[in-house]
Order: C-alpha cells, then sequence, then structure tokens
C-alpha cells in the first residue's frame, strides 16, 4: 500500500482491506503519540465536511502529524480562477500526502495522476467514498464479529449515495445479501446491480421499509441530499419517503446495529438514539482509527 493513492474502494485488495481493519484495531487500542511526527498532510475540503473533515485532522494531529490546507474553496485561489491542476500541483510541494473533496465525480481520479504525492479520496460528488467504506467494515466487523455472510440493507438515497456504492462493492468480497430499500427516484444505479450480479451476489429491491427487516444484521440507512438535486420540488417529494422509529424495530434481530454516514436530517427518529442497536455515533468515532491506519500504510510508517 506505501505510496499508493486511495481513489476508489476498488484500490486496495480485500487483503488490503484487512490489514487496515486490523491496523485500526490496534490504533484504537493503543494511541502511539509521534508516528507521523515530521509529515505534513494537507486536507483540500472544496465541499462541506464535518465529520469526515475532523477525523482525517484528529488522526492525523493525534499522531504528531502537521495539517495544512482548507475547508471552504472560497478561501482558496479557486475563488481567483486556479484550476483544480494546478491546485494540486501546488499543494504537492507543500505535504507528504493530499486529502481532497471535491463536488465532482472523477475529481480524485484526476488529482491522483497530477500529484506527486499520494492522495486519499474523502468523497468525490455522487461517485465514491472509500475511507467512510473502511470505517463502515470496520463497524461491521466489530459489531458482528465478522465480515462474512451478513444480511445488509442498504436504505434511502441509493442513487447519489457515494457511501452506499462504494460500501457495496467492498463487501461483494464478502458474501453479503443486500436489500436496497429506496423510492423510485431513488434507486440504486444499474451499473451497480450488474456489478452485483457479475460477483453472484444476490440482491432485493424494494419500497416497503418494515418489509423483511427482521432478517437484517445491518440497516444502512442515509439521507436524502438536497446538493444532489437540480430540482427542489424532486428534492421535497423524496425527502421524507423513509424515516427509521423506534417501534420498527420491535422484531428486528438482538444484534443487528443501524449505520448511518451522517449527517442525518430526519431520516432516524431521535427517540432510535437510546436503542442498543443504534451505532453510528460510534461508528463516527471509528473513523479516527481507521483513517490513521489509511494513512500510515500508504506513508510505508506500518
Amino acid at each position: 500500500m506505501k505510496n499508493r493513492s486511495l481513489v476508489s474502494i476498488t484500490d486496495f485488495t480485500k487483503e488490503d482491506y484487512l490489514k487496515i481493519l486490523d491496523k485500526a484495531a490496534e490504533f484504537e487500542h493503543q494511541q502511539p503519540s509521534d508516528l507521523l511526527r515530521g509529515f505534513v498532510i494537507a486536507t483540500l475540503f472544496f465541499e462541506p465536511s464535518t465529520r469526515t473533515r475532523l477525523s482525517f485532522e484528529s488522526a492525523i494531529q493525534r499522531l504528531g502529524g502537521k495539517v495544512i490546507g482548507f475547508s471552504d474553496s472560497n478561501s482558496s485561489s479557486v475563488v481567483k480562477g486556479e484550476t483544480l491542476r494546478d491546485t494540486i500541483r501546488i499543494v504537492s510541494n507543500y505535504s507528504d500526502l493530499i486529502v481532497m473533496r471535491h463536488p465532482l465525480e472523477g475529481s480524485a481520479r484526476f488529482a491522483s495522476e497530477i500529484a506527486t504525492v499520494p492522495v486519499i479520496n474523502a468523497g468525490d460528488g455522487a461517485n465514491q467514498h472509500p475511507t467512510q467504506t473502511l470505517l463502515d467494515m470496520y463497524s461491521i466487523r466489530k459489531t458482528q464479529g465478522k465480515l462474512e455472510n451478513l444480511n445488509i440493507f442498504l436504505v434511502g438515497d441509493l442513487k447519489y449515495g457515494r457511501t452506499v456504492h462504494s460500501l457495496l462493492m467492498a463487501m461483494s468480497a464478502f458474501n453479503p445479501k443486500f436489500w436496497f430499500v429506496s423510492p423510485d427516484e431513488l434507486k440504486m444505479p444499474s451499473e451497480y446491480k450488474l456489478f452485483l450480479h457479475s460477483k453472484g451476489i444476490e440482491y432485493f429491491e424494494q419500497k416497503d421499509f418494515a418489509e423483511n427487516i427482521d432478517l437484517a444484521d445491518i440497516i444502512y440507512m442515509t439521507r436524502v441530499q438536497k446538493e444532489r438535486f437540480s430540482d427542489p420540488m424532486e428534492y421535497e417529494k423524496t425527502k421524507n419517503a423513509l424515516v427509521l422509529k423506534k417501534n420498527m424495530l420491535a422484531n428486528t434481530r438482538p444484534g443487528m446495529k443501524i449505520l448511518h454516514p451522517l449527517p442525518r436530517v430526519n431520516e432516524i427518529s431521535i427517540d432510535v438514539d437510546d436503542s442498543e442497536k443504534a451505532y453510528y455515533f460510534t461508528q463516527a468515532l471509528n473513523g479516527v482509527y481507521i483513517r490513521q491506519a489509511i494513512i500510515c500504510s500508504i506513508l510505508g510508517l506500518i
């Protein structure tokens, strides 16, 4: 993994996933204080972020590294007309690794081809979010004790949700069954269904949230992403289509856990938060350990 960019979850192998999960578990139980001392990591967020940006910065600083960059493209030379190509070439001179979020699909792959240092994709439009996928996998393995042969419900915005796209691709290495729960306007794109078909992975599509919920090992909720809609009326029509409420959990499996990449809007009722099946806040914490493992692996420190 040394000096390799992480743009798509498919850039790493199944064996790479497992090595990163194992290393993240080590970081969770023991934090070395200076593994990144002397390293400078650039975080370039052309699109708003709270958890991803702060967990990356926390991961770096807890290991003694330095962070440079911006959390708003309006505070960069982009507002002066600087191209992404030039931004990446310049920032490569100042850093040992670049973490980038950008609203355009394909921007992270482009950046990785321009940069002279490795690039980690922190989300490119509706395309991929590989570090979120790895922390999701860590959360799944931690709560279920395994990754193999699980029933995974992906709920909500399956059309624009980059987190579900990446998770689907990565978990396909572990023989899951998927249930896609969404309104027609937000169905899983056909290319991902064709991908599962090529792997021999079963999936089911449904609109009714409660249908088959008793089979779920993981319910992965997503918000309807207002920023991905060009038509405000289309957003208003779908934003409340699927809401998880506490009374819906009555007949679910004892070990079932609810994940969500956050932020939530109203797709998970607040009364779910005190359920033992709610895991999304701990899931966000797991992002620190996973991102420490990814950064240190790419930099060849572990």
